[in-house]
């Protein structure tokens, strides 16, 4: 056995079915290791698209994700899907090749200091310069990887080192850290603080879906009528059918859920995570009580000043809070949060029955994929201006039925992410929504999606430029650069990859054609020409919303 055999044995051990990446001279033992295991080897056509697929297992399951890239070119390809999983708190482990040890001293081809650039953009990196380092190195990775808060860990293996005997040598046997409980004290201040307060509100993040904490919360906000808003992360935390639920926050602009949060005077952030909505957004005048709820300290802000500090295993620290509230039962008065659920509502069915030939309204649009989609489909976003529609408009009934990248917030995720998606919920409908800046960022990845027979839809929402862009230009300079570009003929693009294709520009032909897609074999996509004059007329709607009592 050599050292490649041995670093595969050990992802067999931490529980690996499966690889995404492209080969490379510099890690063909390893890649031989991995044909003659039990682990599959997806081929991609760039390793962007490895690293995003590999986020999206990660995001989905719960344990890492694993990419391989070869060293230089190959290793600097996948930085970008790897910094997006690590900030958006995905386990993630990137497997680069590397020049041999004995061309370290001096200037050679391809050869860099691949680990000093995935420093910054993971929670570990590090080489294996020995066969006898390799199940302390793998094991530590995905141990990492997975800890609060998850993200992404680097492992470097030279091919000299690969090739090297490593006989006598075994796997770490696999452990996960257990998660420490909060302390009871500190629960019975959070309560005292909680029941003290005439308005709370519950600022939900994506750590109550990694810690598998919706049940609790749900069961929290119920029993004590505190209305919950979700960042664009933690999309179904609880389900849009409660009364519970004040739906998403995170816009720029001033929401009406936002309202909830000016009104009130304690808010409670379970799972929060100050990447995906900043404080200074939401307590910029630091008047705000804050109880803080996650698995590690709250970070240093000094817009993010905590009152009481819960630290521990979010679901238990949610029971300890759910005992309190059933010893002694306490509710708020609800009038202004259903005002503003009800008024959220209202917005969600605008334009939902549009009548229209061309451009579409965002609004009608995601209606109709909400119609299509049943409560545990899955829905991937891009980044764009469709992204800001998808986080407002579109909600959930499960966690995990939505995911949006909103830490590192990268464009050409949906795309490969769709495709590991389907993968990992094959008795799922899974679909993405991009637009056409994002989609053509990893377009190669539809070959790879046709080899598969992925069963996956993708909707490009077509403007012919970066719309985000300029919205926010035109928001803040009242006019905007030259963002516009040209597009393929879609329908060519499709064929030549071997996907089924629809444009749609009548809006009462959307809904059926999205049916259709979903239903149909293999790799669909739906191209819709977006009405994005609906930007900036939201963006003044908003800007209109009056804040306080």
């Amino acid at each position: 056995m050599n050292a490649a055999e041995l670093f595969v044995q050990c992802l067999e051990n931490e529980g690996v079915t499966r690889v995404f990446g492209v080969p490379g001279e510099e890690n063909a033992a390893l890649l031989m290791a991995i044909d003659a295991s039990s682990i599959e080897f997806v081929l991609t056509r760039h390793e962007q698209g490895a690293a995003f697929m590999a986020e999206v297992h990660g995001r989905l399951t719960g344990e890492p994700g694993v990419c391989l890239g070869t060293l230089g070119p190959g290793a600097a390809n996948l930085v970008t899907g790897v910094a997006d999983a690590n900030m958006d708190r995905a386990p993630l482990i990137a497997i680069t090749g590397q020049a041999g040890t004995e061309r370290w001293h001096k200037e050679s081809h391809q050869a860099m200091d691949v680990v000093g650039m995935f420093k910054p953009i993971t929670k570990w990196a590090s080489t294996i310069l020995s066969p006898h380092n390799v199940p302390e190195v793998v094991h530590k990775a995905f141990k990492l990887a997975v800890s609060e808060k998850p993200g992404a860990c680097h492992i470097e293996l030279p091919e000299d080192v690969a090739s090297m005997p490593a006989d006598d040598l075994d796997p770490i046997h696999r452990s996960r850290p257990t998660r420490p409980v909060p302390d009871r004290d500190v629960i019975f201040d959070a309560l005292q603080v909680i029941r003290s307060a005439k308005s709370p509100v519950i600022l939900a993040g994506n750590g109550v879906i990694r810690q598998g904490a919706s049940a609790e919360l749900t069961k929290f906000a119920e029993s004590t009528s505190i209305g919950v808003i979700n960042t664009f992360m933690a999309k179904g935390v609880i389900s849009q059918d409660s009364m519970n639920s004040l739906y998403t926050i995170g816009l720029a602009a001033k929401d009406h859920v936002f309202r909830a949060i000016a009104e009130a005077d304690l808010v409670i952030t379970v799972g929060y995570d100050v990447v995906e909505y900043p404080p200074n957004m939401w307590n910029a005048k630091r008047d705000k009580k804050i109880i803080h709820l996650d698995f590690v300290p709250a970070e240093v802000d000094e817009n993010y000043r905590v009152e009481v500090e819960v630290v521990g295993d979010l679901s238990h620290a949610l029971l300890m809070l759910n005992h309190g509230v059933s010893d002694s039962p306490f509710s708020i008065d609800q009038t202004r949060q259903h005002a503003i659920r009800h008024q959220m509502m209202e917005d969600f069915a605008t334009y939902e029955d549009d009548d229209t030939t061309g451009p579409m309204r965002p609004q009608k649009i995601l209606a109709d994929v909400r119609k299509a989609l049943g409560p545990s489909d899955v829905l991937l976003s891009d980044v764009g201006a469709h992204k800001m529609w998808v986080a407002r408009q579109y909600q959930c009934y499960e966690p995990n039925t939505c995911l949006i990248p909103n830490g590192f917030a990268s464009m050409g995720f949906a795309l490969p992410g769709l495709i590991s998606a389907a993968m990992v919920r094959p008795d799922n409908k899974v679909m993405a929504i991009a637009g056409d800046g994002g989609f053509l960022m990893n377009v190669q990845e539809m070959e790879t999606a046709r080899r598969l027979n992925s069963d996956i839809v993708v909707m490009v929402w077509e403007d012919g430029g970066y719309g985000l862009i300029e919205w926010k230009q035109d928001t803040a300079y009242g006019t905007h650069t030259d963002l516009s570009f040209g597009n393929p003929k879609w329908d060519l693009l499709a064929e030549s990859f071997g996907w089924d294709f629809d444009y749609v520009d009548k809006s009462t032909e959307l809904l059926a054609t999205i049916e259709k897609a979903l239903a149909t074999e293999g790799p669909s996509l739906i191209v819709v020409p977006i009405d994005y004059r609906e930007n900036a007329i939201l963006t003044r709607r908003l800007g209109e919303i009056t804040m306080g009592l």
